[in-house]
C-alpha cells in the first residue's frame, strides 16, 4: 500500500482530508501512464488523498469476465477486502471499463449471498474477507458529487476560453444502467457539465455514447478504425476542437485510429484528452506536466491557438 502525500494548503472545505482508495487499473499504469500521473497531480490540486491499492490485481476487464466470471468476481472481492482493511469505503477508478466490471462484480455479491460466500471461501484461504462495505466510483463522479461543479469553477485559474470539447463517454461508465445507474445511459450530461464548469463549450453529437471500437481492434482492426472515424467525424462536423474521455481504452482507440480512418471519413485530427488532464490544465497545471506530449494527435496546437497552454 502506498499513500500519496498531497499538498492540502488550499483544498475546498468539502474535500479537506477526504481519503479514497485508488484503483488505477492496468492501462493507466502501462499504456497511458500520463493518465495515472495527471490523476495524482489533479488530486494534489484538489486537496484529496488517494491511497493506491498496490496489491490489487486486474479487474478482469472483458476477457476474464466473459470467460471466467467467478474468477473475475473473486479478484475484485480481493481488491475490496484490501480497501476495507485500510478503513476505506470508496474505491475510485480512472477507467470506465474498470468501473463497469468492478461495479458489476460488487452488485452480484451484494445481491446474491451465495456469490459472496463463494468469493470469501477463496479469500479465506489467504486470510482475507470481503464484508460488502465498499462502493466503486469513477473519478468523474467524485469530481461532481464530492468536489462539486461550483467549487471546481471557483478553483479555475486557466479557463478553457470556450474551447469546443466533444465528450466521449464510451460504453462501460454508463451501461448497463442497472449496474452504474449514476446517470442516464441515453442522455448523460456529466462530461458536458464538467466541460462548461471549467470554461469550455460542450459539443453535442450522436457519437458521444457509442463504442470506441477498442474491444474489437485485435480481431477486426478495420472495423475499429471505422467506428473511430465515424464518431470523430460526427464530433468534428459539430465544431469540436478536442475530445474529452473518462476511459483510457477509449483514449487509445480514438487517439490511435483517426489517421487510419481518414481515407473513409476524412482527416479529423481531434486531440483526445484524459479527464484529469483537461481539469488539471484549467486548475493551472502547466501542460508540460500532464504528459500530453505522449499523445499521437498533438493537443498543444489547439491549446496555444486558444491561449490555454500555461
Amino acid at each position: 500500500m502506498t499513500t500519496i502525500a498531497l499538498d492540502t494548503s488550499s483544498p475546498s472545505k468539502s474535500t479537506q482530508m477526504r481519503k479514497y482508495g485508488f484503483f488505477p487499473g492496468c492501462v493507466a499504469k502501462e499504456s497511458c501512464k500520463e493518465l495515472y500521473n495527471s490523476t495524482l497531480i489533479l488530486a494534489e490540486r484538489l486537496g484529496i488523498e488517494l491511497v493506491e491499492l498496490k496489491a490489487a490485481s486486474c479487474c478482469g476487464a472483458s476477457v476474464l469476465n466473459d470467460t471466467h466470471r467467478d474468477v473475475a468476481r473473486v479478484l475484485n472481492a480481493r481488491t475490496y477486502a484490501q480497501a476495507e482493511e485500510l478503513g476505506l469505503d470508496d474505491v475510485v477508478t480512472i477507467c470506465s471499463t474498470c468501473t463497469g466490471h468492478m461495479r458489476a462484480a460488487n452488485k452480484e455479491m451484494l445481491e446474491d449471498e451465495h456469490l459472496m460466500e463463494q468469493a470469501n471461501a477463496v479469500l479465506g484461504k489467504f486470510g482475507k474477507q470481503y464484508k460488502g462495505t465498499v462502493r466503486v466510483r469513477h473519478l468523474l463522479w467524485v469530481l461532481i458529487d464530492d468536489i462539486g461543479l461550483d467549487t471546481l469553477t471557483s478553483m479555475v485559474v486557466n479557463p478553457l476560453r470556450g474551447l469546443k470539447v466533444a465528450p466521449f463517454y464510451g460504453c462501460h461508465i454508463i451501461r448497463p444502467e442497472e449496474v452504474n445507474g449514476w446517470e442516464s445511459s441515453r442522455n448523460p450530461h456529466s462530461l458536458e457539465d464538467l466541460i462548461e464548469a471549467i470554461g469550455g463549450q460542450a459539443v453535442d453529437y450522436a457519437g458521444k455514447t457509442r463504442c470506441c471500437g477498442f474491444h474489437i481492434q485485435l480481431e477486426k482492426d478495420g472495423v475499429a478504425a471505422n467506428m473511430v472515424g465515424q464518431n470523430m467525424r460526427m464530433a468534428k462536423d459539430e465544431g469540436a476542437e478536442a475530445v474529452l474521455t473518462p476511459c483510457p481504452l477509449c483514449h487509445l482507440a480514438l487517439d490511435g485510429y483517426q489517421q487510419d480512418a481518414a481515407a473513409r471519413w476524412g482527416r479529423t485530427d481531434l486531440p483526445i484528452f484524459h479527464l484529469p488532464q483537461l481539469v488539471a490544465l484549467a486548475l493551472g497545471v502547466p501542460h508540460e506536466r500532464l504528459g500530453i506530449a505522449k499523445h499521437l494527435i498533438d493537443p498543444t496546437k489547439v491549446l496555444f491557438q486558444r491561449e490555454i497552454a500555461v
